[in-house]
This record gives structure tokens, sequence and C-alpha cells, in this order.
């Protein structure tokens, strides 16, 4: 269950609407942060999704399946069909102000977003996008590791024949490591500097609802 703001609850009963879903642990979005730490913030827990409920992978013999949805489950009330993204922060780096930032656009730009929390795995991540049937993976990453880290999650995806995830992502990436990970399979990779209007105009374009 999404976890909903009890005072827009109070609202909604009195008006027969539903209560929206509130926004949990994630700061106000600046016209710029592409991944990057903007500052010192407290996260959320490992594992954990903007609502609450674990992100950790559902397994049958190990193997996380791949479930199509028939419906859309929504942050806010839309009968429309949502994007889902992971976003994610792989390895040691310790810094997601800037995850949480992209995060916050594109879920207020209408899309399903699940954060996986800090010092995620490719393995642990692949998991949770499989398991929650995402539709592209945002990959945040800081500590110099991007090369070895997005082909991790990316080979995984293909392991589990689950490559029609759209992997994309940004940090602090020197200009000669962007094409190495355009040829490993990201599909995009955004530098600082980058606005969140480009951020999340790309991902409409890019990143298409498996359930449409």
């Amino acid at each position: 269950m999404r976890v909903r703001d009890p005072v827009a609850g109070a609202a909604a009963t009195a008006t027969g609407r539903p209560a929206p879903v509130a926004p949990v642990g994630v700061p106000p979005w600046p016209r710029r942060a592409c991944f990057c730490s903007l500052g010192r913030s407290a996260s959320w827990p490992l594992s954990a999704r903007p609502d609450g409920r674990s992100a950790s992978a559902r397994t049958v013999d190990g193997v996380a399946p791949r479930v199509r949805r028939g419906t859309a489950r929504l942050w806010h009330v839309d009968t429309n069909v949502r994007i889902r993204v992971v976003v994610a922060k792989p390895g040691l780096d310790g810094h997601d102000r800037g995850a949480k930032v992209v995060a916050r656009a594109l879920r207020d730009a209408g899309m399903e977003v699940i954060y996986t929390g800090l010092h995620q795995t490719p393995e642990q991540i692949v998991q949770t996008a499989i398991a929650e049937d995402a539709d592209g993976i945002g990959l945040s990453v800081l500590s110099g590791a991007h090369l070895t880290l997005f082909q991790d999650v990316i080979e995984q995806l293909k392991a589990q024949d689950a490559a029609d995830i759209v992997v994309f992502g940004g940090g602090i990436i020197p200009e000669e490591d962007i094409q190495p990970l355009y040829d490993m399979g990201a599909a995009h990779i955004f530098t600082p500097g980058t606005t969140m209007e480009s951020i999340v105009d790309w991902v409409k374009e890019n990143v298409h609802s498996h359930a449409a």
C-alpha cells in the first residue's frame, strides 16, 4: 500500500475524491541536477522505495520473474499508463541527493519511480527492475566506477532476458568515457549541468511503458 498524506486524505474524504500520494524523503528539485551530488542530505534506507515498501526483488527458485502488469500502479490518480523507472545508486558512492532530485523530477512529470537506496550491487538493481517490471533504469554514479557498474548492469539484464529495459544515467563521468558507455549499451549519459527538463523530455521520448 502506498503512503498517503493523512491531511490530504481527510480533505479527500470530504470531497469524495481519492487522496493524493504524499512524497516521502525527496527534496524539492532545482532546474539542474543531473544525477550529481548537490549537497549532504538524509538518505532513504537501503533497498527502500519512496513509499516505504521493500525494493528487494521477489524471486522464484532464485530467479525474479519478468511479469507484465495488466494495470498501472499510480503515484497520482490517473487512468493513463505510466512509465516505470528504477533510479539506482550502485557501488560505494554515498551521495544520493542528485539521484533523489532526478527521481522527484521524473515522478512530478507523471512517471512512477522506484528509488533503490544507496550501495546497491548491479545484481540487486537488476532484480529490482525485473520484479518491479521497470521500463528503464537510471544509474547515478559519482565514484568513478561507472564503466564497470554500467557494464555489469547491462550484461545482467541481457542474461535475465530483460535487455528491453532502457539503461541511462549520469554523474561525474569524464567525456572520454561517455562513448565507451554508449558502445556497451547505455542509452544516454547525462553530464553535470543538464537541466531537469532535458532529462524528463529524454526519458519520455526514449523509455516506453511495457504496459502501453
